[in-house]
């Protein structure tokens, strides 16, 4: 029997790597094959990221490549949300759908693919399809936002809030576990919010009940025995919460929380809830609790209206919060944002020069605080080996993102291995160490 193959292409962030997950799976689970090349397939699946205007031109072009190169093509993803724009570039395309749509693109599938049922190869693992590497992955809890923060599009493209059943999730978790995930991290566009538009029902996992609440599910995912690290969380009073778990280690001491300025002026045109002040005392009350705690945070400077004696309140923010990881971007109008319509846009040559003050501010502090890093045992997860040694990550790294470990003498360890090391020097960024 022929059967059909289907390749794949995935762009932009973690949650559409899930949702290209969930597609790959219910794919392979009906028995269809997956191919790695335009040559082979019987058609693609362009799972696209309509976020800025670099995004946007990626997709575009990832489309024109595989309609070029194969000539049937689906396309799925944020730019799907975005009207007519994909129809307009690329008329001959098959089908456009939105984000998390995986019923859609099946059903896409089926029409310009359909496929005989064959018992041998309709069978997927417990654990799905993963796009990433066998020792982590990502674990979505919800899908859209109910915040309308005026430089983001995210509600326009996913919709308001929606939880998954706990339920489901630690399902999905420990299935996760079962085959070999070594760390679990949390996604979500706001996973503080986790169960808001459900009034934190009750629900079951293993015959007990469980709340449909972000510390509740922290708690319970702390009980698999792999790293758990949470990511995309907004700072809510009950954030706080989440700080003795991490001290007792139930969870990864590491916190992803987007403060995106520290004005007050600037936040509420944001439409962002800030108190620098408050915000201060809140990290210095977490780090008396857990002294290990990495923050990450990320900031927007050059938003329209910002005031020179604005962002030098922002670094000062920045120099008094010590936090350990910060991403920082320029402003820049996307498509559909109620930002685009604030008066006094900052010109893109000063939004650059602050832009490069504020990174260079946060790699003193960075250097800084990773040599005081130096001399400590450290457990670390291995996520490269080469002939040069293995690179890895500590419980601050997150994937892609963050720093990285790099073990000199580490060409006989293998992908997924937890082991120790003493650390032996630092720079901006990284560390480097020894097995113990």
């Amino acid at each position: 029997m022929n059967i059909p193959k289907v390749g794949f292409v995935s762009l932009g962030c973690p949650k559409a790597t899930v949702d290209s997950e969930h597609i790959l799976t219910r794919l392979r689970a009906e028995g269809y094959l997956i191919s790695d090349t335009y040559k082979d397939a019987d058609l693609v699946v362009v799972n696209t990221c309509g976020f800025i205007d670099s995004a946007v031109e990626e997709s575009l072009d990832a489309i024109g490549e595989a309609l070029a190169e194969n000539g049937r093509v689906i396309v799925t993803g944020c730019l799907g949300a975005k009207g007519d724009v994909v129809k307009l570039a690329h008329p001959k395309v098959l089908a456009v759908t939105g984000p998390h749509a995986t019923d859609e693109v099946m059903e896409a599938v089926h029409l310009h693919l359909p496929k005989p049922h064959d018992p041998y190869t309709d069978l997927v693992p417990p654990q799905g399809i993963r796009l990433t590497p066998k020792h982590y992955a990502y674990l979505k809890i919800s899908e859209g936002c109910n915040h309308r923060c005026t430089f983001c599009i995210i509600p326009s493209l996913r919709g308001d809030l929606v939880s998954r059943p706990v339920g489901d999730v630690m399902t999905e978790a420990q299935n996760l576990v079962n085959a070999g995930v070594k760390e679990l991290l949390v996604i979500s566009q706001d996973t503080s919010a986790y169960g808001v538009d459900v009034k934190y029902r009750t629900g079951f996992w293993g015959g007990r009940p469980l709340k449909t609440r972000m510390t509740e599910l922290a708690a319970a995912l702390g009980t698999l025995g792999v790293w758990v690290r949470m990511h995309y969380v907004y700072p809510y009073p009950h954030v706080d919460e989440l700080i003795p778990l991490m001290a007792e280690g139930k969870i990864l001491p590491y916190l992803d929380i987007p403060f995106q300025h520290a004005n007050q002026r600037i936040l509420k045109l944001m439409k962002r809830p800030g108190n620098s002040d408050n915000v201060l005392a809140r990290i210095k009350k977490w780090r008396e609790i857990c002294p290990e705690l990495t923050l990450r945070s990320t900031f927007i400077v050059g938003f329209p209206g910002e005031t020179e004696e604005e962002f030098e309140e922002l670094l000062d923010f920045i120099e008094e919060a010590q936090l350990d990881r910060v991403g920082a971007f320029a402003y820049s109008p996307v498509d559909g944002a109620a930002a685009n319509e604030l008066p006094d846009p900052v010109p893109p040559e000063v939004q650059q020069e602050r832009l490069a003050r504020l990174m260079w501010l946060q790699e003193e502090i960075s250097e800084e605080k990773l040599k005081l890093k130096i001399g400590k045992t450290m457990t670390v997860l291995v996520d490269e080996v080469d002939e040069e040694g293995a690179i890895s990550r500590s419980f601050a790294d997150a994937p892609e993102i963050d720093g990285q470990v790099y073990i000199n003498e580490g060409q006989h360890l293998k992908v997924g291995d937890m082991v120790d090391v003493v650390i032996t020097d630092s720079d901006t960024h990284d560390l480097w160490g020894e097995l113990v």
